[in-house]
């Protein structure tokens, strides 16, 4: 299973973290520095998974990681989780998000956190990999997308009615309305 999922950048700085497990803030915060420091530390050249650090729950947890340019993506699993199955679902995460955003960057996880969780969220949920085909998670990403443009367009109802409105000229339509004149209305009246 897996026990989080963090990306920072070479300075450490969180870009995206996911705990499928209950942590305080404070224990999120020292296991995110305790585990850059264990992953920043490493060669380039060395394998992608070392033993868990003590906060997150030590050798009964591996850290399994990739580097791509200037982000760290660290998935903290348990014995069960086969260390090269999750290194490919690394893979998969890493190209549907550049898939996404044409190039990911470290800005686009910034910028689009929601949709970068929705991305992470169609690989893995409550710490179980739920689909690792990049093109059925595409797939989803673009049924989203979708109904997101329709939302979109539900949303501006309001503002073309508005402006509908705007453009009917109803200053002018009101002086164009023919009402009885009502002094003679009012005498033809019999009480």
């Amino acid at each position: 299973m897996i026990k989080a999922i963090l990306v920072f950048n070479n300075h450490g700085k969180p870009r995206l973290t996911k705990f499928y497990q209950y942590f305080n803030e404070e224990m999120q915060q020292q296991i995110i520095k305790e585990t850059f420091q264990l992953v920043s530390k490493r060669d380039d050249n060395v394998c992608n998974f070392l033993e868990g650090g003590s906060l997150i729950g030590g050798a009964d947890y591996k850290l399994i990681y990739r580097h791509y340019a200037t982000l760290y993506f660290v998935f903290c699993v348990d014995s069960s989780e086969s260390e090269l199955g999750i290194l490919d679902l690394i893979q998969v995460f890493v190209e549907t998000l550049d898939k996404c955003f044409e190039n990911v960057c470290e800005l686009d996880l910034i910028f689009h956190v929601d949709k970068v969780h929705y991305i992470l969220n169609e690989l893995v949920m409550g710490g179980m990999v739920l689909e690792t085909n990049m093109t059925e998670i595409i797939t989803r990403i673009e049924d989203q997308n979708k109904l997101e443009k329709q939302e979109a367009g539900l949303a501006a109802a309001p503002a073309r009615a508005v402006s509908a409105v705007k453009s009917m000229n109803l200053p002018q339509q009101i002086k164009d309305i023919k009402l009885p004149d009502l002094p003679a209305a009012i005498k033809d009246l019999k009480f």
